[in-house]
């Protein structure tokens, strides 16, 4: 079986944060589930989004809306550990971006991979519901200048 991979860039993330696992996020095989595996990135996104001031619908002058998701699960996460949650942004076209997860945790001093994903994310106007253009400020922050 062919598995997704992702490849990280080289730099410096865009953006790092920590994330709790709920008990919430725990399913019956007792690890994080892979549909939490997704709100947590979802989490991430509007963390690394607040420490601007934005939103998702107000990103810069752009709101944005989510086209595609991909995750590779590496290991599983339990309750009580913390999360770390590593975003990189990518492949930034006119109106189109993509956001690069790597995600973390470290047990007994040791770092384990829990899963890599990806989400294409597209700029939206939501009055329109039409597909719009990535303002100057808006990709001025994705590219890490703000």
């Amino acid at each position: 079986m062919s598995r997704v991979k992702l490849k990280f860039p080289d730099e410096k993330p865009l953006f790092t944060v920590a994330i709790p696992v709920r008990i919430g996020d725990v399913n019956y095989g007792n690890h994080v589930g892979n549909d939490a595996i997704l709100s947590i990135i979802h989490e991430a996104r509007m963390q690394l989004l607040r420490s601007k001031g934005y939103t998702e619908m107000n990103a810069g002058g752009n709101s944005m809306i989510m086209a595609d998701v991909m995750i590779a699960y590496k290991g599983e996460s339990f309750y009580g550990d913390t999360l770390q949650v590593k975003i990189y942004a990518e492949e930034i076209k006119d109106h189109s971006f993509d956001l690069l997860y790597h995600i973390s945790a470290t047990r007994e001093g040791i770092p384990a991979d829990i899963a890599h994903a990806k989400t294409g994310m597209v700029c939206f106007d939501y009055s329109s519901r039409k597909i719009s253009a990535m303002t100057t400020a808006f990709r001025s922050f994705l590219q890490g200048n703000q």
